[in-house]
This record gives structure tokens, C-alpha cells and sequence, in this order.
């Protein structure tokens, strides 16, 4: 039977929006969904570049303009994967336009920017979602099944770090193309927002509410030459970023995130520890979980290294067979079908723009933390 096609228009051409057009394609190859997704348009501001870009992914046609392409009749989702300080103004003319609208994380700049983008997409009552793509790792999806069953019995403490090191050199400079997350008038802020708002996310998701939070930031190096101006100027974005929390849970929070741990490109990990049972995960080795239960027999007990491949883990019945597994990719062709998959059962797909304002609420107390030196409470959403 024929599905329902559903026309997709993307914002953005970078490194995100060549892992969603690559989702949209292969989602339904591997899941039974409720809709088709065609590539209808592709929009950015160079028009030779969005050109390539098109012709090369299988786009129908382009805009350089993103109001036209919210405006189209032909479109029915509204993907915003371009820089930060554009998805507030984006999501709200696409909700109001009636469209679908997916959103590349973090969801705003700050949790007044997210808060605009959550009234208009509930206003306008237009299906959601935010690209916390690590949700949708198998491991830690199996992770998520574990605690929901009541095996780690009371939590005792979460942490977490993102470790990159690719903005050390003193040479790099802010703003422009590819660089505009060292730019916070368009990244919002530094490592807080790009790199903790996973681990954060990851948390809120696996954990439940955090209520609290005390933090540090550092800005390793002050002054850059900025790209557009040619100009030395303040480095306003936070280098680093680590900070203590409470769970509503009653847990306690550690995370940390930067990008000066020299040699670590990606390094992100989170264990978390139980009455009964503890877990950790690492991006590295994405497809395996390691777990101790203490309920095991005393003699055999220790930490378990499971193989996430086999037909019984989460999403893993739609790839290969038990022992060959899948990568980073796969992740946002999951979150693909879990969307669509959502949107022809009516219901909402998880994390919604309600959920990536509530990551919005923990940075912005995190970077007010550190300002304060104090503790800072954090919203309800």
C-alpha cells in the first residue's frame, strides 16, 4: 500500500543537515512508517553551495531565503538544522504557517528564546521535536528500559562529561561559517549549550528533573580575530563548563564538558549508580553497555560488557544480525521513524520542543551559576 508522502524542507546544509537528510532518506528503508519523506526543498543563504548540496541528496528544488520556504504550500516539515541564534524565528514563522517543525539542538540561544518556540508550536498545535539524537543510541535506549523496571532501585548519583579538544589553538578565529560556535551572539554560549545540553538532555531523560545546580565556566582565550570584521575582539562563548547538581530524585549531579582535553574529539560518557545496580556507556564504544547488578551471585558478580546487536535490544531488529552493529548515523535515522511513526499514531515524539526547553532552563542556570557563584534553582517546565 502506498504511504502517505510527507514533503520535507530543511534549513541549513552543514555537518546536521547532511545527518538528517541521510535520516530521511533511510528511515523508511528499515522501519514500517506511516509516511514517505521527500526531499522537497533545501534552503541557505549561498546558492551555489545549497545547488550542490540538492543535486547531491536528492533535494526537488532549493530556496536562499527561509521565509519562502516556510511559506510554500508544497511543504509540510519544517527541519531547522542552521545555526542557533536562527531557530527561534524560524520555528515560530513555521508553526504559525501550520507546518510540522524539527529543530537541531539546543533549542534556543537561551530559555526565553525556547519558551517563544514552545507557546508557538503548541499554539499552533504542530507535531515537534527536538534532535537529541543520543536518546535514540540502542544502548542507552536499553539503559533507559533498565531503570524504568526498577533495577537500579534508588539512584544515588548521575555524571557525565563531553570532552572535545579542537578550539586550543590561539589562531582559530570567531564567527563566520563552520565557526559560529565560537560566536555567542550566534551560538548563544560555548560548550554549556553545544556539548553539556546532550549530557544534559541525556539526564532529564534517563534521571528525571534536575532542581539545582552550581557551576563553573572558564574562556580559556580571551580575544580572537573575528572572521567577519577582521577584527580583534572579546571571546564571549565559555570554553568550559562543569557544574554540581541535585536530581528531584534526590541524586546528585556531576557533569563536565570542554573543548581543551587535548587529545579527545568526541569523549562522551555518563555512568549512573543505584542501591541495586550501576551502568556507564561511553560514545567511543556507542554499541555497548556495561553493567554491574549486586544482586548476582557473589561469586560471579562484576561488571557485564553487553553487546548491544541482538534482536531483543532496542531498534536492533531492524538492522543486521546479532553481532554486527550500527554507528552514529543510525541514531537520527531512528529518531526519523520514531517522529513519523508518532505523528500517524497522533501522539507526541519525545524530546519535544517542551523537553529541549527544559535542557534550555538547566544551561541558563548553569552559565548564571557561574556568573553568581552561587546555587541556582532551576524552573519547572
Amino acid at each position: 500500500m502506498a504511504k502517505k508522502a510527507l514533503n520535507v524542507g530543511l534549513v541549513g546544509y552543514g555537518f546536521m543537515g547532511r545527518t538528517h537528510s541521510n535520516a530521511f532518506l533511510q528511515a523508511p528503508r528499515f522501519f514500517d512508517l506511516p509516511y514517505q519523506p521527500v526531499l522537497k526543498a533545501v534552503c541557505a543563504r549561498n546558492a551555489d553551495r545549497v545547488k550542490g548540496f540538492a543535486e547531491n541528496w536528492g533535494y526537488q528544488s532549493i530556496e536562499t531565503d527561509w521565509r519562502a520556504l516556510v511559506q510554500r504550500s508544497d511543504i509540510d516539515l519544517i527541519d531547522i538544522a542552521s545555526p542557533n541564534d536562527t531557530h527561534a524565528e524560524i520555528a515560530v514563522a513555521a508553526a504559525k504557517a501550520g507546518k510540522m517543525v524539527l529543530c537541531e539542538k539546543p533549542l534556543g540561544r537561551t530559555a526565553a528564546e525556547g519558551k517563544t518556540m514552545v507557546d508557538a508550536v503548541e499554539s499552533a498545535k504542530s507535531p515537534n521535536m527536538v534532535w537529541y539524537n543520543y536518546r535514540r543510541v540502542p544502548a542507552l535506549a536499553l539503559l533507559k528500559d533498565l531503570l524504568e523496571e526498577g533495577r537500579f532501585g534508588r539512584i544515588f548519583h548521575y555524571r557525565s562529561q563531553f570532552l572535545q579538544d579542537w578550539t586550543i589553538s590561539e589562531d582559530l578565529p570567531q564567527g563566520g561559517e563552520g565557526l559560529w560556535r565560537l560566536d555567542s551572539s550566534v551560538a548563544g554560549s560555548g560548550v554549556t549549550g553545544d556539548l553539556l545540553a546532550h549530557n544534559i538532555d541525556m539526564a532529564l531523560w534517563l534521571n528525571g528533573s534536575l532542581t539545582e545546580v552550581a557551576a563553573m565556566t572558564e574562556t580559556f582565550i580571551k580575544e580572537r580575530k573575528h572572521s567577519l570584521t577582521n577584527k580583534v575582539e572579546p571571546v564571549g562563548i565559555d570554553d568550559a563548563s562543569s557544574f554540581i547538581g541535585r536530581f528531584q530524585n534526590g541524586s546528585m549531579a556531576l557533569f563536565e564538558a570542554t573543548r581543551y582535553a587535548r587529545g579527545h574529539k568526541a569523549l562522551f560518557t555518563l555512568e549512573i549508580n543505584g542501591e541495586r545496580a550501576s551502568a556507564r556507556w561511553d560514545l567511543h564504544d556507542l554499541h555497548r553497555l556495561e553493567f554491574f547488578d549486586h544482586r548476582d551471585e557473589s561469586r560471579l558478580r562484576g561488571w557485564k560488557s553487553i553487546h548491544i546487536t541482538d534482536g531483543d535490544h532496542p531498534y536492533m531488529k531492524q538492522w543486521w544480525v546479532p553481532g554486527l552493529q550500527i554507528g552514529y548515523e543510525h541514531t537520527f535515522i531512528h529518531q526519523v521513524a520514531d517522529f513519523l511513526q508518532a505523528v500517524g499514531e497522533k501522539r507526541e515524539a519525545a524530546p519535544t520542543f517542551k523537553e529541549g526547553l527544559a535542557v534550555d532552563y538547566v544551561t541558563d542556570a548553569v552559565l548564571k551559576s557561574a556568573k553568581t557563584k552561587q546555587w541556582e534553582t532551576i524552573p519547572l517546565v
